[in-house]
């Protein structure tokens, strides 16, 4: 085991002690990866966050490790709202390890309609709700289901029912997984989501298998790269199918994701041109994210301009003026109102002046989604680096409370 993947409480503390593992300097690794030694030393020492998608990537490239020994393996916690969901992850290990449309499972299955109606439900329960004890629960055996179906030997219908749920039941799982940090098994759930897909062959599964396989992809600055060649390929190949409905609405995530991919590479005029676009089919669609696939709508483009800001590393003042933006009425969808919520709360933070109000953005998002908020490795690495500076300034009961919750040691 490498040092990194000791028990520390911040990505810096990591990258420090893989620093001195590598022999590399403090100055070495800071002009390898663009940040001022002075940025660095702060970073290593607490005092500056690192949660950047595009820093933290740079990092594990020089430091030659993966992403998830910086920003750490899943730490359950005392607090069940933090630790239960991880509950259900070797039940979905098999079930997304052990299945395929190209074999019969070893199960009895319900009639697809119940299939169905079952899965809506476990979607209502990870996305509305964000209870992944309930939803994981329930998904590994719907999976173990529609397999049966989807297998060659089924009826065509039920085949091709059975076969779209699949990619929507695997791309479910694949979000938690990597909510819950387990990147393998997201990434394993993502190629299961792209196998019914290519079975299925609709446009729209396509898109949806593209959409979720950017976002599990390994981890790295060259992976980004992948990223948006996939986004932009998985676009181009759906956009003369995409009429109205859930086609536009996955087109949409396509371009959403293209614009995460140039933000994480720093090119900033490539990422305002996928905004652009995403803003152009959003007006196509109903601004409501309900009924809407993966929330996409005018509100959520929103939602991802203010996070993208956070990537860029914007400054608290200009966060918080994006978030002025939002009409946080229509975040109808508690996974989206809760990621916004946190964003917020991170970009805001970086305001040396602003804990409090970085402090409440974080509460308010914790509130809305325990469960999801407190396995959050971005969250924690901003509560972590806040409660430096509480510390320092003798104060933070309540982000020691929330750092409780998190699993961060304080």
């Amino acid at each position: 085991m490498s040092p990194g993947s000791c028990d520390d409480v911040t990505v810096g503390e990591r990258v420090r002690a893989l620093r001195l593992w590598r022999h590399m300097t403090l100055a070495e690794v800071a002009g390898l990866v663009g940040v001022s030694p002075a940025y660095l030393s702060m970073a290593e020492r607490g005092q500056r966050s690192i949660d950047r998608r595009s820093l933290i990537s740079a990092l594990a490239t020089v430091l030659r490790v993966s992403e998830t020994e910086l920003t750490g393996a899943p730490d359950l916690g005392s607090d069940p709202g933090q630790s239960a969901p991880h509950t259900a992850i070797p039940a979905l290990r098999i079930a997304l390890e052990a299945n395929s449309p190209h074999e019969l499972a070893d199960v009895c299955a319900r009639p697809v309609g119940e299939l169905a109606a079952d899965l809506d439900d476990i979607k209502g329960l990870y996305y509305t709700r964000c209870d992944y004890v309930c939803a994981g629960e329930r998904l590994p055996g719907v999976l173990d289901e529609l397999y049966v179906h989807a297998c060659a030997g089924a009826g065509a219908q039920d085949r091709a029912a059975a076969l779209g749920m699949l990619v929507e039941a695997c791309l479910t799982a694949a979000f938690a997984a990597k909510a819950l940090g387990y990147p393998d098994l997201a990434h394993v759930a993502a190629l299961r989501a792209e196998d019914a897909a290519r079975v299925l062959g609709s446009p729209a599964a396509l898109g949806k298998a593209a959409f979720v396989r950017c976002h599990t992809l390994p981890r790295a600055l060259r992976t980004w790269d992948k990223t948006l060649a996939v986004a932009e390929r998985a676009a181009g190949e759906l956009e003369p199918h995409a009429r109205d409905g859930e086609e536009l609405c996955v087109l949409g995530l396509l371009t959403l994701t293209g614009a995460l991919a140039a933000a994480v590479l720093q090119r900033g005029q490539v990422m305002e041109d996928w905004l652009a676009e995403s803003a152009r089919i959003a007006a196509r669609v109903p601004d409501q994210m309900a009924g809407n696939w993966q929330s996409f709508s005018a509100a959520n483009v929103a939602v991802w301009r203010t996070a993208l800001a956070v990537e860029r590393g914007e400054g608290g003042a200009k966060i918080a003026e994006l978030a002025g933006g939002v009409d946080e009425r229509k975040l109808t969808i508690r996974s989206r109102r809760a990621d916004f919520l946190a964003d917020v709360g991170r970009g805001v933070a970086r305001d040396p002046k602003a804990r409090a109000e970085a402090v409440g953005w974080l509460r308010r998002a914790e509130e809305t989604a325990p469960q999801r908020v407190r396995n959050s490795a971005p969250a924690r690495e901003t509560v972590a680096y806040l409660l430096t500076r509480a510390r320092a300034e003798a104060g933070g009961r309540e982000l020691r409370g929330m750092a409780a919750r998190m699993g961060v040691r304080h």
